[in-house]
């Protein structure tokens, strides 16, 4: 490992309200944490970053009184702290707002911002509803929102929902924000919303920690950046967006010279044709086509039908008419299992939720959509023929794993998306879909997955991915569709696209043109 920089106090600089020297945590001996430092400044917003497993999440966790260090110094406001806890860290203003949100779906906002601190009558016995409504919505007007405190909060949009955890730390005095991952279920709007938000919270000395993995929302927001990678502390700088080559090969201890690889091969003949599917209120007479060897990338925006459209092709959801053709033959796909016999596999957008059982081994995670072919003829699992096909998958996607025998949950999310990945690679898949396959993963893991990508493509597998990063698709897809309002408004040659292009036809809906229809016909 390089030399760690420390921070630096230079004069005339921001007060530091939160310093960590030689931080460390182990987990069943395992080390998280190595004599890491770390420092923040009163009012700005400091990106942390680093690779999937680099320990930032462990290292907030701490400072928020979630886990408890093994060794080194803690000083918050200027104040030693011998021993950090969850109530501690409420009283010193910091709060923490997980990439997961934790809500309670069918209480109300207001209910959701008291939640543990509820404004009760003298006996305990009933709440004062009125009073922590109003209060309530003095939070939500300091953030000029509009929704109302009595809304349920499972009617709201993730966005918004964010916005609720925001308005609880405020609630609680918070001079101290971790953010995890804010941006990643959120529209373009959406982001530059919760931007003008984070700047207003600056303006008033809130001191903001920026997890993040999409780096280009940098540019944004962020005052400096501290980096880590694999527990250890690097270093830290004032941010600079010319120097975005030198903060990626800090976080992962080499260059990356290319941040989207893209391979050239020559596309074959059609091989994956959907013909006017429809499917619920958000999939409306959807035509593409995927030649072998080719990528094809799913633009729009939240909301547009690009996942439903994944789903209703896989067999998740019901499809009220359409037609899927794989090889110029149509399969009927009712259910999943009909989509995998067809050679149609998909990696979901909620890898947790829906491509994982995170409490089973990775082994099983691997095995269980091959056992038609690993198990014998009185359905027992051949283990061997499992072995070798978990140990090649392993090994061929690099999935950091000490032991497959771990539980799917313990994985870093890049090594969990591969795992996704890899229980599909295991069997002969002529189309791949991939919705999502980078979110939240870092900058190195998402290469790997590009790079996994390209030899699907290699192998002329017919690959398909949705993506809400445009970079992302203009840089790996050969061909792009773009969806408004679950259509298909457009279609474009990845090379030649430009951010504008894809924007106007995600947020504009026109009727598909002949020179479209003609284009789709020549192809």
């Amino acid at each position: 490992m390089e030399n760690a920089t420390n921070p630096q106090t230079a004069a005339g600089q921001k007060e530091t309200v939160v310093k960590l020297s030689r931080i460390c945590k182990s987990f069943n001996d395992v080390p998280a944490l190595v004599d890491v430092d770390f420092e923040l400044r009163k009012g700005e917003v400091l990106a942390l970053l680093g690779e999937n497993g680099a320990g930032k999440s462990t290292l907030m966790k701490i400072l928020s009184g979630i886990y408890t260090r093994d060794s080194g110094d803690m000083e918050i406001f200027g104040k030693s702290i011998k021993a950090q806890t969850g109530d501690l860290a409420r009283e010193q203003g910091i709060a923490i707002i997980h990439q997961e949100l934790n809500m309670c779906q069918h209480l109300t906002v207001a209910e959701n911002i008291f939640l543990g601190r509820e404004k009760a009558s003298a006996g305990g016995f009933w709440l004062r509803q009125s009073e922590m409504n109003n209060a309530a919505r003095e939070v939500l007007d300091h953030l000029n929102v509009d929704f109302p405190p009595t809304a349920i909060t499972s009617t709201l949009s993730v966005a918004k929902q964010q916005i609720v955890e925001i308005a609880k730390a405020l609630s609680c005095n918070a001079r101290i924000l971790i953010m995890d991952e804010p941006t990643s279920a959120l529209t373009s709007n959406e982001i530059s919303d919760l931007f003008d938000m984070i700047r207003r919270l600056k303006s008033e000395g809130v001191s903001i920690v920026y997890i993040s993995h999409r780096l280009e929302e940098l540019k944004h927001i962020v005052d400096r950046v501290s980096i880590m990678r694999d527990g250890h502390y690097i270093t830290s700088m004032d941010f600079d967006e010319n120097k975005m080559d030198q903060i990626i090969a800090h976080m992962v201890g080499r260059e990356i010279t290319d941040r989207f690889p893209r391979v050239e091969c020559e596309a074959g003949e059609v091989l994956f044709e959907v013909k006017n599917l429809n499917a619920g209120r958000t999939v409306r007479d959807v035509n593409l086509k995927v030649r072998r060897g080719e990528i094809l990338g799913i633009a729009g925006l939240m909301g547009a039908g690009r996942t439903e459209t994944t789903r209703a092709i896989f067999g998740v959801d019901p499809k009220e008419s359409g037609e899927i053709i794989v090889n110029g033959q149509e399969v009927k796909i009712n259910n999943v299992a009909d989509a995998i016999k067809a050679g149609i596999v998909l990696a979901p957008e909620d890898r947790k939720r829906d491509g994982l059982c995170t409490k089973l081994p990775i082994r099983e995670n691997i095995g269980l959509p091959n056992l038609d072919w690993m198990s014998s003829a009185l359905g027992l699992v051949i283990r061997k023929a499992e072995k070798e096909a978990v140990d090649k998958e392993v090994k061929d996607l690099a999935i950091k794993v000490s032991n497959v025998e771990n539980d799917a949950a313990s994985l870093s999310g890049g090594n969990q998306q591969k795992v996704v990945i890899g229980k599909w690679l295991a069997r002969d898949s002529k189309v791949v879909i991939f919705d999502e396959p980078t979110r939240g993963v870092d900058v190195a893991a998402k290469v790997e997955i590009y790079n996994i990508m390209n030899q699907l493509k290699q192998q002329g597998v017919a690959v398909m991915f949705v993506s809400s990063e445009l970079p992302e698709v203009m840089g790996i897809a050969d061909r792009i569709i773009v969806m408004c309002d679950g259509r298909v408004t457009g279609e474009l040659m990845a090379r030649e696209a430009t951010q504008e292009q894809i924007m106007k036809l995600a947020t504009t809906f026109e009727n598909k043109l002949a020179s479209d229809q003609e284009s789709r016909d020549a192809s």
